[in-house]
This record gives C-alpha cells, structure tokens and sequence, in this order.
C-alpha cells in the first residue's frame, strides 16, 4: 500500500512544484489558477505558504505518496474558518479520498479546529464522498472573483 506522508512545501524542489502547477489539468477545477507558473512564481508561492505556517501555526503541507511528491494541501485560515485544500497531480488523484481522510484525522484530534470548511467550484459535480464524509452545505461565496460552493465539516465534539 502507498505510504502518504507530509512535510513542508519548502522541502521540494521549486521546478517540480512549478511544473505540477503549471499542467493544464489542474486549470479545469481551479478558478483561481491563472497566469504562467515559472519558478520566480513558484518560490513566491512557498514563501507565501511559509508565511502562513509561521502566522497561524498552521498551513499547507507538500504530499509525498513512498517519498515522491504528488500535490500539495492542508488546512489554510480564512477569517474564522479553516479552509482545506487538495491540489494533486493529475496520476495523483485517486489517492485524494485517502488523503483526505488521513489530513481530515489530523483535524480532528487538533483542538484549534472545530471545523473544516471546503470551497469548492461549480466545476466540481461530484460530491458524494464530501456528503458522505458528513460535510454540509452551506451556501455560495464569491472569493477573489470566483464562485464557490461552501461545505462544512464539524470536526470536534465540542
């Protein structure tokens, strides 16, 4: 079985985050996804993402699948909420549920998160593993331009 492990962004090679961003596969679910991803862009992104480790404690994590990166994700702070994201590359994406499930246990024993909430876009037509998950809906949000679809997740007793 593949062994999924985490570690820091920074810890990967800017060129082979810079080329998994850059696959034309990822723009069709990620509104926000624009421009050319060349490593100056790239280093900026992981700087960016540090950033966020350093102010919250928490953030983005790279994915690695028996040591090979595959994608990126983890919790990021918006406002009140904590925000989970999954970028994978695309020969990545049938291990996203496992993933997923594996971030989403973390969360649940992090007392700094009550819940989890996924913003995803109306590109995204297939939802029955977020419902089964025990995810809701919560209504549409507009977030830098772009639609969304709110679901949440409650991840603690509490």
């Amino acid at each position: 079985m593949t062994k999924i492990t985490f570690t820091r962004l920074s810890e990967i090679a800017v060129e082979d985050i810079a080329e998994h961003m850059s696959d034309p596969a990822l723009a069709l679910h990620m509104p926000l996804l624009q421009g050319n991803w060349d490593e100056r862009r790239t280093a900026d992104f992981v700087t960016m993402k540090d950033a966020k480790w350093a102010q919250d404690g928490l953030g983005h994590w790279a994915i690695l699948a028996d040591g090979a990166y595959v994608g990126w994700g983890g919790f990021q702070r918006e406002g009140s909420d904590w925000d989970f994201g999954l970028v994978l590359k695309p020969s990545a994406f049938g291990l996203g549920m496992r993933i997923t499930l594996q971030a989403l246990e973390f969360a649940h024993r992090d007392e700094r998160i009550p819940s989890v909430t996924f913003l995803l876009p109306p590109s995204r037509t297939k939802l029955g593993a977020l419902k089964r998950m025990g995810a809701e809906f919560e209504g549409e949000i507009t977030y830098d331009g772009a639609r969304f679809r709110k679901y949440r997740l409650v991840t603690s007793a509490a």
